[in-house]
């Protein structure tokens, strides 16, 4: 586990790295992480200065490629935004925080060819409505299948980056039945190695800050200082179109509902931990990028899953879909046999 790109300063190693120790040390890392924040957003962080060329409908066809359209669709408490194209086996793609569906956008026209395509706006996030509770997992992972079932699919794959990936494995575990395969992309999962990330990133305990308190330290003029410190954790960055997803993140409701997932954390780590012994027995494709959480995605799931592929991306930090897509096409295509034959070393685990 490297997670270089994510590490801000020296780890804490003094004895108190496990569950007590964390508890214990809860308290003063939360104060450490609002100081760090005011301190960011008084320095300042690197950010795009690329001006917004998202001109996206929220129905209809798709401007960035018109073999696709957008839609909403309703689920318990309000409604989901979603982008669709392409024919074949359904793959469910789920981005991560601070992002939107948009972070698929360019792997979407190659997974087409083969796949029926459908990325969702998290609830709470994008064009989705704001939802005034439910954003533990579990809850966030039956939304998502009333929506994909409300499409009419019954049977889906998914591809799932980040908080994405929170969501992924309560869908495949709780219903099992409805999904073929998984592949999960640089996150580990709360309660099986998702707390070893917290003391290399203020911004996690930050975000889970009780109410109102990250709400009142940033405001919209921040935005781009503090989403910009996040697209930092990656290696290309100029690939990662941070002025689309600053433009979401200037409402205050989108950064309440993502504040709103990462409070949900220790519930969602106490529910994997409890739900564990239920553990998934379709393939899973663990992939980790060489700069932040590489083996360390394959060795949570190992703990949950019993076919579990390891993969590393390589060039690639945090935003493996932006930073590296003609990667991540080559490895799901093999991986949901589309491609039988791996065309380099690095992509051998990713075969079906």
């Amino acid at each position: 586990m490297t997670l270089s790109v994510l590490r801000r300063g020296r780890r804490n190693d003094d004895g108190g790295g496990g569950p007590a120790g964390r508890r214990r040390s809860f308290g003063r890392q939360a104060v450490a992480a609002v100081v760090a924040a005011a301190t960011v957003l008084v320095l300042g962080a690197s950010s795009s200065s690329a001006a917004d060329q998202y001109v996206e409908p929220l129905t209809g066809r798709a401007v960035f490629d018109p073999s696709f359209r957008h839609g909403t669709v309703a689920v318990d408490g309000g409604r989901l935004h979603y982008v669709t194209g392409g024919s074949g086996p359904v793959l469910v793609l789920l981005h991560g925080w601070p992002q939107t569906w948009w972070a698929w956008h360019d792997v979407m026209p190659a997974l087409a060819r083969n796949h029926t395509v459908v990325a969702f706006d998290l609830p709470g996030l994008g064009d989705s409505s704001h939802f005034t509770d439910g954003y533990d997992k579990v809850t966030t992972a039956h939304r998502i299948r009333q929506a994909v079932r409300a499409l009419g699919h019954r049977q889906v794959s998914i591809l799932a980056h980040d908080v994405g990936v929170l969501v992924a494995y309560p869908y495949a575990r709780e219903f099992p039945a409805e999904v073929s395969r998984i592949a999960v992309l640089d996150s580990t999962l709360s309660g099986f190695g998702l707390e070893d990330a917290y003391t290399l990133s203020f911004h996690f305990l930050f975000n889970a800050a009780p109410a109102p308190i990250p709400e009142r330290i940033l405001d919209n003029d921040d935005v781009s200082t503090y989403l910009g410190m996040i697209f930092d954790f990656s290696v290309n960055s100029d690939a990662i179109d941070r002025s689309v997803y600053y433009r979401y993140y200037r409402d205050p409701a989108d950064r309440t509902a993502g504040y709103n997932y990462y409070r949900a954390y220790a519930g969602d780590a106490e529910n994997n931990q409890a739900n564990a012994h239920r553990r998934l027995r379709m393939p899973v494709l663990a992939m980790g990028s060489a700069a932040t959480f590489g083996p360390a995605v394959a060795a949570s799931f190992r703990q949950v899953a019993d076919d579990v592929r390891e993969v590393v991306a390589p060039d690639s930090g945090h935003f493996i879909p932006e930073e590296n897509p003609r990667f991540l096409v080559s490895c799901v295509n093999l991986f949901t046999g589309v491609a039988a034959t791996p065309p380099s070393p690095e992509l051998a685990n990713c075969a079906a």
